[in-house]
């Protein structure tokens, strides 16, 4: 049985999913220094615009009768990869394979082939579970800063 199970998100929903975004990734903003492209350094505002999207749906990731987390699923129908962006436990959560079984979630909704996604190349635990799920680096990588690089995955 799942651990986890997803709650579609809706428009209400966009000032929680801001606060928590800009919480779950604040370590990260404050560890790399990534303020021009951090989850934690964007406004209410660019999460409304990107919910606004027809291809766009933030799932909350519940467990534990909690909002652990949440994922955006990126779906234009067209042809083109399906992709996850971003994703994210609570710090609180996180440990406990919830990112695992929300992957598994969505792919369980949208299908489980033709994904892409990224995340930091220097978070070692970010790699390990993209790729125990199934993902594969595609070779590119984008130097962002000194401290950080981004690293681009594929699924089938």
């Amino acid at each position: 049985m799942s651990k986890v199970t997803l709650r579609k998100a809706v428009e209400g929903d966009i000032p929680t999913i801001w606060e928590m975004q800009v919480e779950a990734f604040k370590g990260l903003l404050e560890k790399y220094r990534d303020f021009d492209i951090s989850p934690a350094a964007e406004s209410v505002d660019k999460i409304a615009a990107r919910f606004a999207q027809p291809w766009t749906t933030y799932f909350f990731i519940v467990a534990e009768g909690e909002d652990v987390g949440a994922i955006r699923v990126v779906d234009k129908k067209d042809g083109s990869r399906k992709r996850i962006s971003p994703l994210w436990i609570m710090e609180e959560y996180r440990g406990k394979g919830y990112a695992q079984e929300a992957i598994l979630a969505v792919e369980e909704l949208y299908g489980p082939d033709h994904w892409e996604l990224d995340t930091i190349l220097q978070e070692k635990g970010n790699l390990h579970l993209y790729e125990k799920m199934g993902y594969r680096q595609t070779g590119r990588v984008e130097h962002i800063n000194e401290r950080m690089d981004i690293v681009f995955y594929e699924k089938n």
